[in-house]
């Protein structure tokens, strides 16, 4: 296997935008870029660190995380904030994003930064739901290190990788969006991180300490594991025309370096799931 780019401090948040590419972020130096078919990168968003989640936007631009959950177009304009961060509140930023079928958001709330020094320590953080209103309230609670979110099938099941728990932990999703009770779905010493779904229901996570990504039957039986030859995957999307190409992309963590963060692609049998577009307001 072989990276399809390389150059990057800690690449997170890629999303699979028709048409254009996969779309990704560096945590660490900042940007959103695109990959394109010829494997050409171009930059998207300059400049804004800490992008841990993107989702498209049907207005045309993307939603992405960091300081706040905001709106970017790709025309151009001033950036939107849908969603800020409330430090006095414990609420220091937001990590991963996802969106369900009906275009909402959901965010994954970060306590303290896993990235960025803080000098409070590590602090659990709250899993919020950004409605079509524009409303938005914490539906999970007690995260150590938000990571990958992404639905079942049916939109029944939202799973959600706890890093700081070395789990995925699962909710059962209610028709206005609301959680259930926090379920564990399966755990792992190898630093669960992004992560996706396929349409057969099997779950794909990045393992940030397994140099991999970890593949899961939906009934939490182990099924694969999918290596590269970077030590520190950080997260995977399905794209393509068919969504058989699997993505993984990974941070400079144990290479030689602070740029050594790449994109590796293989092949699937099995297509991943579509990812809506969020329909949250950005005006």
């Amino acid at each position: 296997m072989k990276a399809l780019t390389e150059g990057y401090g800690l690449i997170e948040g890629p999303v699979w935008v028709p048409g254009r590419g996969l779309m990704f972020s560096d945590v660490l130096f900042g940007g959103v870029f695109c990959l394109d078919a010829d494997n050409e990168v171009s930059e998207v968003f300059p400049h804004r660190r800490g992008i841990g989640g993107i989702s498209l936007h049907e207005a045309g631009g993307l939603v992405v995380s960091g300081r706040n959950i905001s709106y970017k177009s790709f025309d151009g304009g001033d950036t939107v904030t849908v969603l800020d961060r409330n430090e006095e509140a414990g609420l220091v930023g937001f990590n991963d994003i996802t969106t369900d079928s009906a275009g909402r958001v959901y965010a994954g709330g970060l306590g303290s930064s896993p990235v960025f020094e803080d000098d409070r320590g590590p602090q659990e953080g709250d899993l919020y739901l950004i409605d079509l209103d524009g409303s938005a309230r914490a539906v999970g609670h007690g995260i150590r290190v938000t990571n990958g979110l992404g639905f079942s099938p049916d939109g029944k099941t939202l799973y959600h990788s706890d890093t700081g728990r070395s789990a995925v932990c699962c909710y059962a999703v209610a028709d206005d969006g609301l959680l259930g009770e926090k379920q564990t779905f399966i755990t792992t010493d190898e630093g669960p991180d992004g992560l996706v779904v396929s349409e057969d229901g099997a779950v794909w996570v990045a393992l940030a300490a397994g140099g991999g990504v970890g593949v899961w039957e939906a009934d939490g039986t182990f099924r694969e594991k999918i290596e590269i030859p970077h030590p520190m995957c950080t997260s995977v999307c399905f794209g393509g025309d068919d969504l058989k190409d699997l993505y993984i992309v990974s941070g400079s963590n144990g290479l030689e370096g602070d740029k050594r963060g790449g994109i590796f692609k293989v092949r699937t049998e099995v297509a991943g799931l579509p990812v809506a577009d969020a329909k949250v307001p950005v005006q």
